[in-house]
């Protein structure tokens, strides 16, 4: 059947697979003079105190005006005047990332006198002009004065009332369906392994805390614009620059001594740990009220013991394996003699690092056009164990014990570029919001191990020693490219705000994945049962010089050299999966204010999968 777009018709609502973000705030609301009539033309100009930036409205027939597109934080000074009438201001006004700040100001003539004028503004609401669905904001206040152990952004975001225990899930969903963007930019794991934004695979926070100004949970947004989720769509702004130069450093250290060590009043094993944190922030002007600055550095180091279990040498214990040192020294001796290091079996640690950054400008161009430049960059890197599931038992555990050789980096790099210009057309009476941005993932693995094949030992009948090569580690790499672009039109026309918009996005991913390469457990001949060893005596009797593992190891250098002198995905050479797929969306929103109380949003929008290789993969894969 032939492909066709996907329309999604909906009061209040509308919900697909694209990207599209928010970044700013705005402002709206009404002017009226001293007899409640609306005053047209009135002048409405809000000023972001710490940056000087301008923003500039009129008031239409209804008296009503709009701010969109603008920073969020604060503080804000609001002038509003109009000839004839006196000049009311309203300060101290901080904006919230995605939300409406209403102000509805009545004018006195310059012929009264009167002892006070009162400005009302609505602030808050579940249900309301600001917001009309369910959403968590977390400002600098939270960020700020709330406990983190992490330093993470999953420590504020579980404030939302549907998260999980770990603030990555929400609505009860799988957090691979949530959607997460930094500054508007897609900023989640594409290609779905393993963690739902980048940087999960190594533990790693893909942006330091102290550079986040705020962060937005959206559960239902009812707005055409975003969409990509059936989770949350979470949306964090990094902080900018302003007028006062700002700078911080800081620094975090903890270790296991900084650990409980009971459970309901009994002892427990606490595991070695050492972690260091450090950092530093500097934001200020280039050039005042024009060019400003910020910049973020941010090292993260930690190592933890790579098993919390120890070889059976009849001391007793909770944290003792049933597996003993004997037999795991005459495993690692058979191996060693075979030219193969197994590495130790109990007391190594597993390191962890990242190393991030931020630099961001923000440039007034003129009162019209305000354009943001932004790169930031992620360098992690996790030492992990065997996969402790995966296709049987592998611990380690109480059961099951591992050499250290079987393990494997996991390398997470980041690069990420996002241009956004703001622009003010006409009058006031429209403005238009462009976004251009390219983000680069590069995900691979070090395996410690030198080629051999994966081997298993049993006991009774269970795995119990685990050696070799990590099977799903041989020449793993997945890179993603991902390019998008956006475009929202808005404009003002009486009661009426209406937006008109594109967003593309074109996803590119290279993938090689090489499952038992080496043999061992997946590579043996049909009919010889060597998935496991039913014991170690087994293991020994085949690990002879000459012998059955002998010519397992020394096929499998043969076949990392000879992948190696191909190119990656080149017949005889690694695995490769390359495809190239996109999204384009067209969408159309009206919010209709009503009345005072009652505004309608309604809007259109239409999304169409694109794929740009298949006519390539099929040829190449099926004919």
């Amino acid at each position: 059947m032939k492909r066709f777009l996907l329309l999604g018709i909906a009061i209040c609502s509308s919900m697909v697979f694209s990207y599209s973000q928010v970044t700013t705030s705005n402002i709206r609301g009404t002017v009226l003079d001293d007899q409640n009539v609306p005053l047209l033309g009135a002048n409405v100009i809000a000023v972001h105190t710490p940056t000087g930036t301008r923003y500039g409205a009129i008031t239409n027939e209804d008296g009503r005006f709009t701010l969109l597109n603008l920073r969020v934080g604060g503080p804000y000074e609001i002038t509003i005047s109009y000839v004839g009438f006196k000049e009311q201001k309203e300060t101290g006004i901080f904006l919230a990332l995605g939300k409406t700040f209403n102000l509805d100001a009545r004018l006195v003539s310059e012929s009264q006198q009167l002892d006070e004028v009162v400005v009302i503004s609505d602030r808050s609401g579940t249900f309301g002009s600001d917001r009309t669905g369910s959403e968590t904001n977390l400002g600098d206040r939270e960020l700020r004065r709330l406990p983190t152990i992490s330093r993470s952004q999953a420590d504020f975001t579980r404030l939302e009332p549907t998260a999980s225990s770990d603030g990555i899930s929400f609505g009860g969903r799988n957090n691979q369906f949530n959607n997460f963007s930094l500054d508007g930019s897609i900023f989640n794991n594409p290609f779905g392994l393993d963690a739902p934004t980048p940087g999960g695979q190594s533990n790693a926070q893909p942006i330091s805390l102290d550079a986040i100004d705020q962060v937005q949970v959206s559960l239902a947004p009812y707005d055409v614009r975003q969409a990509g989720f059936t989770g949350a769509a979470v949306n964090a702004v990094t902080k900018s620059g302003t007028n006062e130069f700002r700078g911080t450093v800081y620094g975090f250290y903890r270790n296991q001594d900084l650990t409980g060590g009971k459970v309901s009043g009994d002892d427990i094993f606490v595991p070695d740990l050492t972690q260091t944190q450090y950092g530093i922030s500097i934001g200020g002007p280039i050039v005042k009220n024009k060019l400003f600055f910020f910049a973020n550095f941010e090292v993260d180091d930690r190592e933890d013991l790579g098993s919390n279990f120890f070889a059976d040498r009849g001391q007793g214990g909770n944290n003792v394996s049933r597996v003993s040192a004997s037999d795991l020294q005459l495993v690692s001796d058979a191996l060693a003699g075979l030219g193969y290091e197994t590495g130790p079996f109990e007391g190594f640690l597993r390191g962890s690092e990242s190393t991030k950054g931020i630099l961001k400008l923000d440039w007034n161009i003129n009162d019209n056009n305000r354009l943001a430049l932004i790169y930031n960059f992620l360098d992690a890197s996790r030492d992990l164990n065997a996969n402790p599931l995966a296709i049987g038992r592998r611990g380690p555990d109480a059961t099951t014990l591992q050499f250290a050789n079987s393990g494997y980096q996991i390398n997470n790099e980041i690069n990420s570029f996002l241009a956004e210009l703001n622009s003010t057309l006409g009058d006031g009476t429209a403005v238009n919001k462009l976004q251009i941005g390219y983000t680069s993932f590069n995900d691979f693995r070090n395996p410690f191990s030198s080629p051999a094949p994966s081997i298993q030992i049993e006991q009774e009948g269970v795995r119990a020693i685990i050696a070799g090569h990590e099977p799903f580690s041989i020449n793993n790499r997945l890179e993603q490219d991902v390019f998008q672009l956006t475009n929202n039109l808005t404009f003002f026309s009486g009661d009426h705000t209406v937006t008109v918009g594109f967003s593309y996005e074109k996803f590119d991913f290279f993938n090689s994945f090489n499952l038992g390469t080496y043999g061992g457990t997946f590579g043996f001949p049909i009919g010889l049962d060597f998935r496991d060893f039913a014991s170690v005596q087994e293991f020994l009797d085949n690990a002879q010089p000459g012998g059955l593992i002998d010519n397992l190891i020394q096929d499998a250098e043969t076949t990392f050299n000879a992948n190696n002198q191909l190119p990656i995905g080149a017949p005889g050479g690694w695995n490769l999966a390359e495809t190239s797929v996109g999204q384009l969306a067209f969408y159309v929103q009206d919010e209709w204010d009503i009345t005072d109380n009652f505004k309608l949003t309604y809007g259109l929008r239409a999304d169409k999968p694109l794929y740009f290789n298949t006519r390539d993969l099929i040829d190449e894969n099926i004919d």
